[in-house]
């Protein structure tokens, strides 16, 4: 099995990117699926057309699309058109990973999203294909919680995690970034630290490589950066109050 799952801890945490940066490094065939693309009309680009304009990767499969920007289900349901079906995008996925090396699949929103209104998840794919999940997760303030109860959620349903992904990393982060650069490193593997306005970048493939840690085809010395946060944090000052 050659399939990962991107997955997240909410909604605009960086997955697109994640995804695209993924793709970007990857040895071999690869294909992007997006299951289910929420919030735009038909013809609208959406995240596979982000991944072609970041990674080059032409080999992109949307299988349902949802005008309301909302979850799936709820989209489907109040669009009145067909739900996704689960045993249609693991049959799709399955024949993918028959002739590529790598099929990478973006989740929407956040791991236990509803998918159709039978009540599938994301979770639940990961189970069918017996894939591991790469989770993305924020930087700030409130990210351990979000990412550890991600993790919970996987390890509950006996799915492997690839390791995380820290996107939209800022420029000038604050200490609750540097501290939580430790503390996510304890939750599972970092693998990734992704700078915000990477999607702006004109050398995408090569940044995205120097952003990602070897696991995932790229460069990013992942040790160095823990000695790098642990010394920010050692010498941010002291609150006053």
């Amino acid at each position: 099995m050659s399939v990962l799952v991107v997955t997240g801890t909410g909604t605009d945490v960086g997955k697109t990117v994640a995804t695209a940066a993924v793709a970007a490094c990857a040895a071999g065939a690869v294909a992007v699926v997006k299951p289910a693309q929420t919030g735009l009309a038909p013809g609208e680009p959406g995240d596979l057309a982000e991944v072609l304009r970041l990674a080059g990767c032409a080999d992109v499969h949307e299988y349902a699309r949802f005008p309301d920007p909302l979850s799936p289900a709820a989209a489907a349901r109040r669009s009145g058109l067909a739900d996704l079906d689960r045993d249609d995008v693991l049959g799709r996925i399955a024949a993918l990973d028959a002739t590529h090396d790598l099929v990478l699949v973006e989740g929407a929103g956040g791991l236990l999203v509803e998918m159709s209104r039978d009540g599938w998840t994301l979770r639940d794919l990961l189970g069918d294909l017996g894939a591991p999940a790469l989770v993305v997760t924020e930087p700030g303030l409130g990210t351990l919680n979000a990412t550890a109860l991600t993790l919970e959620a996987l390890h509950a349903g006996s799915i492997d995690v690839a390791g995380i992904v820290i996107g939209r990393w800022p420029s000038a982060p604050d200490l609750a970034c540097w501290c939580n650069v430790h503390d996510l490193a304890g939750l599972a593997r970092l693998v990734g630290v992704l700078p915000d306005g990477l999607a702006q970048v004109t050398d995408f493939p090569r940044r995205a490589a120097a952003a990602l840690a070897p696991a995932l085809g790229g460069t990013f010395d992942v040790s160095a950066f823990r000695r790098l946060a642990h010394q920010e944090e050692q010498t941010w000052p002291t609150s006053s109050r």
